[in-house]
């Protein structure tokens, strides 16, 4: 038997964790007990392959430098802030209520 490699990981996890307690449960004949161990390797070689690829795809990912403190933009003013700005005359101190 031959896994279909289009299996997610997740899926596969699920199948050999039911194999294993089919194993456990010792409910099989020795027949069955020995293609359950057979599936069973097979969906962990899968699964091991597919954490394989994962950790490739992750290594290969382009890896960015963080900005110097210096080099970061100001933060932004939030739109209250803005909003303040925009609605006091120039020379009104902001948050302060003019009588």
């Amino acid at each position: 038997m031959s896994i279909d490699g289009s299996v997610t990981y997740e899926q596969a996890l699920m199948q050999l964790d039911a194999t294993l307690r089919s194993l456990e449960e010792g409910k099989l004949s020795l027949e069955e007990a020995i293609a359950a161990v057979a599936r069973g390797r097979e969906y962990l070689e899968l699964c091991e392959r597919k954490l394989e690829e994962a950790r490739h795809r992750i290594e290969s990912l382009p890896v960015r430098e963080e900005p110097a403190a210096d080099d970061e933009p100001p933060h932004p003013a939030t739109v209250a802030e803005l909003r303040a700005q925009r609605s006091n005359p120039p020379g009104t101190p902001q948050g302060e209520i003019p009588f």
